[in-house]
């Protein structure tokens, strides 16, 4: 906890500074920067640190709390604020700024110094004194050539030496299956395999037209030579060849000259991917997974990675293309463009090839997010898809959602189902009897009954001293606070929650779920009114799914209770029957007939029951016997 005397004194001091823009830096006890940060307004930016602490995100607040003091640099424009905050970042590293750790190196191709030349993709100089090829700055593009090339051109890629291996044990499954042309069989002419090579490395250059070309003039003349196996081999390797440039084609066409930038968001981690497109070509790509910093909504994640990213690039793109909105475009398209020497512009597609391919990569982001939170790739992106479409600082891990039913005023039930990571988690699901609320059905009342109840269970459980929503193994049910409500109602629910959370202090993101007149669901509605959603959407199934799942939940409930109800008044009419006996007997047996089908004996050995009580009730269901 930050030390209230110091905590003020940081106030003071931030409410000295000027309404102009800057940069301000801050430090540790050890005078180490942590933070940097950039604002149009110092005095307005700085402050919003130092005041409310409780409206903080968690990684802000421990940012706060190691600051012993800051500095700050006026700068003339918001522009120069924004170049100079990339500069100190890039030379300080603060430790709540994005960190670029990616384990980044460089990748090759190599091809052996041997007779019988392979191809590998490696990581450094296996000194043997091969060729390499590249240096490439991911293993993607290397390891995806060098498999192409390898199956395409028939190469062996077992680790057999030649000729040493030639004619001894079984061929492999590669030669089997038509992926490798047997040269371990020892029936392959070293001049047919070198010229498998040279066109393998023709291929990975980039000659495929030329290729194709002379791969096609050698066809001809084996045909005409009357040698129609070389001639299928060439025709088979031209098919290839060209089988891989028209799935090329098809994914690529209209991309020249660009970078493709998009971010999957986890509760501590975020990743992002970088495709990058030159001579409408995948020619390289890129995976970062990076802890959250302490300002960490998705827009700013995007122009700080963008800053960070670009900090030491020689070949600017003319174009990047985003997955949603970046914090200051304009201002980081007017960097990026005098780091170029030329016009880089920031976009974002709507629609296209473009958006196809900007969407490809934010699946890609989701699935490498995913294997490091060991969750499907399909989810993390749902939540991801979630999260953009609310407006959420992150993806959403644990989400409740709440939903009144009742069967007349004297019936009134809630149900509050609980999904992570997409997934229904059934053993938090938890059941409300609404009792607050006398008189006519109210729906509002009842709500605001029901998340007061569950807030204050949330508190009872944090002043106990349960795990945090952070351990290792999360308590059952109350005991955790969720990223996400969602309410089965419109407007009117959502401002009664809305109530219920300032109330108790708490902030959670909270959202209706609307459905249309024939109770389908049509829409998410918040504060600035309804999100649509597309019908045919995996996000639209989501939400869906989980209005479904509560309003099931909270109905089979509200059915039971007014069986449960309906059985004890009935019970109620028998002499020396009260609640206490009714309820008693309901527990035991569950329903009225299954009351009707005992004997006196059974009925009497239900606790609270007695021999006279239990012959009442018998013969309340057996008259005139």
């Amino acid at each position: 906890m930050i030390d209230p005397a110091h905590l003020a004194a940081l106030r003071q001091k931030a409410n000295e500074l000027p309404f102009q823009p800057g940069v301000y830096l801050m430090r540790d006890k050890k005078g180490v920067i942590i933070y940097v940060g950039k604002a149009k307004k110092l005095k307005n930016r700085v402050t919003s640190y130092f005041r409310a602490l409780e409206s903080h995100t968690p990684k802000v607040l421990a940012m706060v709390e190691n600051v012993d003091r800051f500095d700050y640099i006026l700068t003339d424009s918001e522009f120069e604020a924004l170049v100079l905050e990339a500069s100190l970042i890039k030379q300080h590293q603060p430790k709540y700024n994005i960190l670029l750790k990616d384990d980044k190196g460089y990748f090759y191709i190599h091809i052996s110094n041997e007779r019988w030349r392979r191809l590998t993709a490696v990581k450094q100089d296996p000194g043997d004194g091969g060729t390499l090829i590249g240096p490439y700055t991911s293993n993607y593009v290397v390891s995806q050539t060098v498999e192409q090339a390898n199956k395409i051109f028939l190469l062996p890629t077992c680790r057999r030496p030649f000729p040493q291996d030639f004619g001894k044990g079984r061929v492999c499954l590669s030669y089997h299956i038509r992926q490798c042309m047997g040269v371990c069989t020892g029936k392959i002419p070293f001049e047919q395999y070198d010229e498998a090579v040279e066109g393998a490395l023709g291929f990975i250059r980039g000659n495929v037209s030329g290729l194709c070309g002379e791969l096609e003039k050698r066809m001809q003349a084996a045909a005409e030579a009357l040698d129609f196996e070389q001639a299928a081999r060439l025709r088979d390797r031209i098919a290839a060849i060209r089988r891989v440039g028209e799935r090329q084609k098809v994914l690529h066409s209209g991309v020249d000259n660009c970078d493709i930038l998009a971010l999957a968001v986890g509760t501590d981690k975020f990743a992002v991917s970088v495709m990058l497109y030159r001579g409408e070509r995948l020619c390289d790509k890129q995976d970062f997974v990076l802890s959250l910093p302490a300002d960490s909504s998705p827009s700013a994640l995007r122009a700080q990675f963008l800053l960070r990213y670009y900090a030491d690039c020689t070949d600017f793109p003319r174009q990047v293309l985003l997955d949603a909105e970046c914090d200051d475009r304009d201002l980081l398209e007017r960097y990026l463009s005098e780091r170029a020497g030329r016009r880089v512009i920031l976009t974002i597609p709507q629609r296209g090839q473009k958006n196809q391919l900007t969407e490809l990569c934010r699946e890609n982001a989701a699935q490498v997010l995913s294997h490091r939170m060991r969750a499907g790739g399909r989810e993390v992106a749902l939540l991801d898809d979630l999260a953009r479409t609310l407006g959420l600082r992150q993806a959403p891990q644990y989400i409740e959602a709440f939903d009144i039913s009742n069967i007349g005023a004297d019936t009134i039930v809630g149900g509050m189902t609980v999904f992570e990571g997409a997934q229904p988690k059934k053993s938090a699901y938890r059941k409300f009897t609404i009792a607050g609320v006398q008189g006519a059905p109210d729906d509002y009342a009842s709500m605001r009954e029901m998340l007061s109840r569950r807030l204050a269970r949330l508190q009872e459980a944090s002043s106990n001293g349960e795990a945090p929503p952070d351990a290792e193994e999360l308590p059952q049910g109350f005991a955790r606070q969720a990223d996400l409500w969602l309410i089965d109602g419109g407007q009117t629910h959502v401002a009664a929650a809305k109530e219920v959370l300032a109330q108790f202090g708490v902030d959670i993101p909270v959202f209706g779920m609307v459905k249309d007149s024939r109770h389908r669901t049509r829409a998410v509605t918040g504060d600035g009114g309804e999100i649509a959603l597309s019908a045919h959407g995996e996000l639209f199934a989501f939400i869906t799914r989980i209005q479904d799942e509560t309003h099931r939940y909270t109905i089979s409930f509200s059915r039971k209770k007014h069986r449960q109800t309906s059985i004890q008044l009935e019970l109620c009419k028998v002499p020396g029957i009260g609640e206490t006996r009714a309820r008693a007997l309901y527990r035991a047996f569950k329903t009225a007939d299954a009351i009707r089908q005992q004997d006196e004996a059974a009925l009497a050995a239900v606790p609270g029951m007695n021999a006279r009580a239990a012959k009442a009730v018998y013969d309340f269901y057996h008259p005139g016997t």
